[in-house]
């Protein structure tokens, strides 16, 4: 499964570079092809989560193991200049992640963090799976509150 989301994952900048050669467009298609692997994997445990899903052990694990592999791609490598909310068509990014790349980073490492351990975690139960997703939704909330503009 690390394979078929390792690949997908090197597939995203490339389906960018095919479409468009300005890196600043590449970039911001690559973050959100990166969010929306990482929204799709969420959905799937805050399904579980709230009961709105059967709980599958199996279908849960695998959501948390894709979020883990997702947080070892370098995403901060891809806030290049240029392409905040603003200077660039289709960006989120507040133009703050530039006057503060050292605590960007350190919000991202929170979801590597966060995200560790978590395919184990969230065997055992639905009961598990409730803690992993607050954990993981913490960590993005501390990262858009500073740096995301509300859409």
């Amino acid at each position: 499964m690390r394979l078929i989301l390792a690949a997908a994952l090197a597939a995203v900048p490339l389906a960018a570079i095919a479409q468009d050669d300005d890196p600043i467009h590449q970039a911001i298609e690559a973050r959100h092809g990166f969010y929306q692997m990482l929204a799709i994997n969420m959905g799937t445990l805050s399904g579980m989560a709230k009961g709105d899903v059967a709980y599958d052990e199996a279908a849960a694990s695998r959501a948390a193991a894709n979020i883990e592999a997702l947080t070892h791609y370098d995403l901060p490598s891809l806030f290049i200049e240029g392409s905040a909310h603003g200077q660039a068509e289709d960006s989120a990014a507040k133009p703050d992640i530039w006057n503060n790349m050292d605590e960007f980073r350190a919000k991202f490492a929170g979801l590597q963090e966060a995200a560790t351990g978590s395919s184990e975690a969230v065997k055992g139960g639905a009961a598990n799976v409730g803690p992993v997703v607050q954990k993981l939704g913490g960590a993005c909330k501390a990262c858009h509150d500073n740096f995301r503009e509300k859409s």
